[in-house]
């Protein structure tokens, strides 16, 4: 679960030992609660020095991850990393994903019809969309010659254009974390995982950490239309966080993120299996870039989490020849890294998930309750 140089790293995450959402810091191998300094992991994030946040040792790494292993998946131990921070999303940041949403625009959402046009799409426009810098002259030339083959589409205006796609993927509080259950709409027939690396930053913009996202897509919502992409992303246990938040320090930096291998592997409940990877390196815009248009004429007091994109679209044929990739309730989903550990979720439907009921009322009732915020709670994270 954690990274393979746990020892070696610095983690933030939330657990719930039975009195609510509990903000540790992971370092030499220990579990600390720093709820105290710390009541939340915005407080956290916007310290200036986390590994200084002080509080009592509650146990070791291995307890930590046993703990995790014998979870109640409606009762969770291990928490999703993030509480008060916004959770946003960057889009089509790959060749590969621009590619897979215009074959969805032009299928209509109709899975049958996707494998006839990524053929045709691939060796027409498949090379120059992978060469281009987005903004660039070339880019815009690009541009010009695919509106006038008829080839332009909304999804390469993101993917080549000077604006990034960034949209809010969840509402606050309604991520999940390692070891819960993932959703799916009950009625989507056509979708997928999206593996990837999620930036955490302050209210001020500046990259603190990162850890590992599942952006679950209803590819068949969105290839009818863009503006069902609400629909397609963001439903009861659609976003999942995880394991840990790995703190930026000397050890790892955002350059070990622009360098970071994804891989992905599902185990479905008959047997079937599928693995693919996502490549960090091929990313179009880099992740400081995201960061920044991210934060483009928009505040966040409480700060946000950033998921980077993914390369990874499957296509591999589950049941239907012709038909590609779709979830099946019960498959296993393991997104990993070795230097932010493994997000490991089990498939549901969104209605049949576990109810959201932990909201911002919910959460500030509990801390209250726990005298971690009042007069006397959480001055040190808030000095």
């Amino acid at each position: 679960m954690l990274p393979v140089d746990a020892s070696a790293a610095l983690l933030a995450g939330r657990i719930d030992l039975g009195e609510g959402p509990t903000p540790v810091i992971v370092a030499g191998g220990q579990v600390r609660d720093v709820s105290r300094a710390a009541p939340t992991m915005c407080h956290l994030i916007e310290h200036p020095d986390p590994a200084s946040l002080d509080g009592p040792v509650l146990f070791d790494v291995a307890e930590l991850a046993a703990r995790a292993a014998r979870q109640d998946r409606a009762r969770p131990f291990l928490l999703s990393p993030i509480d008060l921070q916004v959770v946003k999303a960057s889009g089509v940041t790959f060749a590969l994903s621009a590619l897979e949403r215009v074959i969805e625009e032009r299928a209509r959402g109709d899975a049958a019809a996707a494998a006839e046009i990524r053929e045709r799409i691939e060796s027409r426009i498949g090379g120059e969309i992978r060469a281009v810098v987005p903004g660039s002259e070339a880019a815009a030339r690009l541009k010009a010659a695919l509106i006038d083959g008829d080839l332009w589409s909304q999804y390469l205006e993101v993917a080549i254009g000077p604006d990034a796609e960034i949209f809010t993927k969840a509402p606050v509080l309604s991520t999940v974390g390692w070891g819960a259950e993932v959703g799916v709409r009950s009625d989507s027939h056509w979708n997928n995982p999206e593996p990837e690396v999620v930036i955490v930053a302050d209210s001020a913009g500046r990259p603190r950490g990162a850890t590992l996202g599942n952006d679950v897509n209803l590819r068949d919502f969105e290839g009818r239309s863009a503006l069902l992409l609400g629909k397609a992303k963001d439903n009861n246990a659609s976003c999942a966080l995880g394991p840990m938040i790995r703190l930026f320090d000397a050890g790892f930096t955002m350059a070990d993120v622009e360098q970071a291998e994804i891989a992905l592997e599902i185990d479905g409940p008959e047997g079937y299996r599928l693995e693919g990877a996502s490549s960090m390196s091929q990313i179009s815009r880099p992740p400081a870039e995201l960061v920044r248009q991210a934060m483009s004429e928009h505040d966040y007091p409480d700060g946000f989490v950033l998921f980077l994109g993914t390369l990874f679209a499957p296509v591999q044929d589950r049941d239907t020849p012709g038909r590609g990739f779709t979830h099946k309730v019960g498959d296993v989903v393991r997104i990993s890294t070795p230097r932010l550990g493994v997000l490991e979720n089990r498939v549901t439907t969104s209605k049949d998930a576990p109810p959201w009921t932990t909201g911002i009322r919910a959460l500030v009732d509990n801390l209250a309750k726990r005298g971690l915020i009042g007069a006397n709670g959480g001055q040190e994270a808030q000095a």
